[in-house]
């Protein structure tokens, strides 16, 4: 054995293992998970108190740096926070993919999977980051749908999704929001894979009155992801008066539809979260959007919007879960999201910390936390890398935003 992790919490929701064991690694592999394994190892690392769970998987990140407003640096904000896999999500569009494969998915330590934008740009312009009017679906141009096809086809190892965003200030003004749409909706079902849709101060409805009209969720279809699920602006899950969720967005989870919760710098909001969990709507994703306007407050990083949901009252196995083996399923990424044998050795350790910190949301209002998730350990294919805990306290371009996203806030204390 290269090393065997003895003693720890092992929580593998994928495998519905959550007992005292140890986990054998060889080769980069999975080789072995149980009871005291008394196997010859070149080192041990003794988990006693800690969770050991698969490698965690973040599902909505925006790591196309210096090519784009947004893009983080996937090892320096991921890696290093416990978190083995990421999902860039549509930083990149048919024509500025390659960079993004060439420059980030294979020069980096962090595994990267992507959904491409039907914008075939991407979020290359500022106007996409908030920097400018307008954004990456201002003309129907730049929304080939073959295009798209096309580069997914080309690179089904490292594309795992289509993305769009509905959003009125990216569309033309909300002009455009209906074609993105459907055009997104074509294309990932051409190619057979997911489509992610930002839905946000949207002119696509998110409860339908009218037969004929588009809206979202209501044209998801099975595996699809709807992604800043508490936000509380227009378009939110949330009716506004009765505080109940859309019946078009109950309807959409009970045909399979998938909730994300893409945090990001504006889509969390601390009251449409207690709303909704309230109602037992908690996400099947935990995904933390995390970009350059966010990593230093109120997003921070994976381990915190985990310590969100831990605080919201989001079942431990159930908060496990949503960071390894549903975003592994949902991706299909088949070798990683579970400490089955032969699988990839992609292995992260937690602890949870007593604390007394008071925690924001996108909107500025806090919460006061006692409990929090953070990093200790973690492997990726079986080689160990350091881990760093995020620090507190926004920056002020944060919250700058925090009060800018407070204005349009329909829904908050």
């Amino acid at each position: 054995m290269d090393i065997i992790i003895k003693n720890g919490r092992v929580i593998d929701p994928g495998n519905q293992i959550d007992d005292i064991l140890d986990v054998a690694i060889k080769d980069g592999k999975i080789f072995d998970v149980g009871r005291k394994l008394k196997l010859d190892t070149q080192s041990t690392y003794d988990a006693t108190g800690l969770i050991v769970t698969p490698g965690l998987i973040d599902a909505h990140v925006h790591c196309y740096q210096y090519a784009t407003p947004l893009g983080i640096n996937p090892d320096d904000a991921c890696l290093s926070r416990g978190v083995t896999t990421i999902i860039d999500a549509g930083s990149s569009g048919a024509t500025t993919f390659l960079g993004l494969r060439k420059f980030i998915i294979d020069q980096s330590k962090t595994r990267v999977r992507c959904l491409l934008h039907i914008a075939m740009h991407g979020l290359a312009a500022a106007g996409c980051a908030g920097a400018a009017p307008g954004g990456e679906s201002d003309t129907l141009a730049i929304l080939d749908e073959n295009a798209c096809v096309e580069c997914v086809e080309a690179n089904r190892d490292v594309i795992v999704g289509v993305k769009v965003r509905l959003q009125s200030s990216v569309c033309d003004k909300g002009r455009l929001e209906e074609e993105a749409y459907r055009r997104a909706l074509s294309a990932a079902k051409r190619c057979g894979l997911p489509l992610m849709v930002h839905h946000c101060d949207s002119a696509v409805p998110t409860q339908t009155t009218s037969p004929g009209k588009l809206g979202c969720p209501k044209d998801l279809q099975a595996g699809d992801i709807y992604t800043h699920t508490y936000h509380g602006y227009e378009s939110t899950i949330l009716d506004s008066k009765t505080k109940t969720i859309h019946s078009d967005v109950i309807d959409a989870r009970s045909r399979g539809v998938l909730f994300d919760c893409g945090h990001g710098a504006g889509a969390f909001n601390w009251t449409v979260a207690e709303m909704a969990t309230k109602q037992n709507f908690w996400p099947d994703l935990l995904g933390s959007d995390l970009h350059t306007q966010n990593q230093e407050g109120p997003a921070y990083d994976l381990p915190m919007i985990m310590t969100k949901f831990l605080y919201l009252g989001m079942p431990l196995n159930e908060i496990i879960k949503s960071v390894t083996s549903s975003p592994a399923r949902a991706y299909r990424l088949n070798s990683i999201g579970s400490l089955s044998k032969g699988n990839d050795a992609d292995v992260s350790i937690l602890r949870i910390d007593d604390c007394d910190v008071s925690i924001e949301d996108c909107i500025g209002q806090t919460r006061h936390v006692k409990k929090r998730i953070v990093p200790v350990a973690v492997w990726r294919g079986g080689k160990e890398h350091p881990v760093v805990i995020a620090g507190f306290g926004s920056k002020p371009v944060t919250t700058k935003i925090s009060r800018g996203n407070l204005e349009r806030a329909l829904i908050k204390d």
